[in-house]
């Protein structure tokens, strides 16, 4: 069996993505993920999605598609304004 090395800040953000799409371990979300993207290196046709959609993605667009329906949604101004918060945020996080 072969090892590969993460920095820190990329295992803990493997780490976040492997817990939020289901898996038990960081080992079995990067094996998925690593072998995903080779299989869709397949020529140019359409890659397989169907992995992406878990039960809890496929809960959070069912949230999201009945909060819409019930009109809790944000205006165009609103989702500027939380997106230029968000980009704030980052960018105090993440200096150059």
């Amino acid at each position: 069996m072969h090892q590969i090395q993460l920095n820190d800040q990329l295992y803990k953000e493997a780490q976040r993505r492997a817990a939020e799409a289901g898996f038990s371990t960081v080992d079995e979300y990067i094996a998925d993920v690593v072998s995903h993207d080779l299989v869709e290196d397949n020529g140019g046709s359409a890659p397989d999605l169907d992995h992406l959609f878990t039960p809890e993605r496929l809960a959070k667009i069912d949230k999201a598609d009945a909060d819409i329906k019930a009109g809790n949604f944000y205006t165009t101004e609103q989702a500027d304004a939380e997106l230029a918060k968000r980009k704030a945020e980052w960018l105090r996080k993440n200096p150059r």
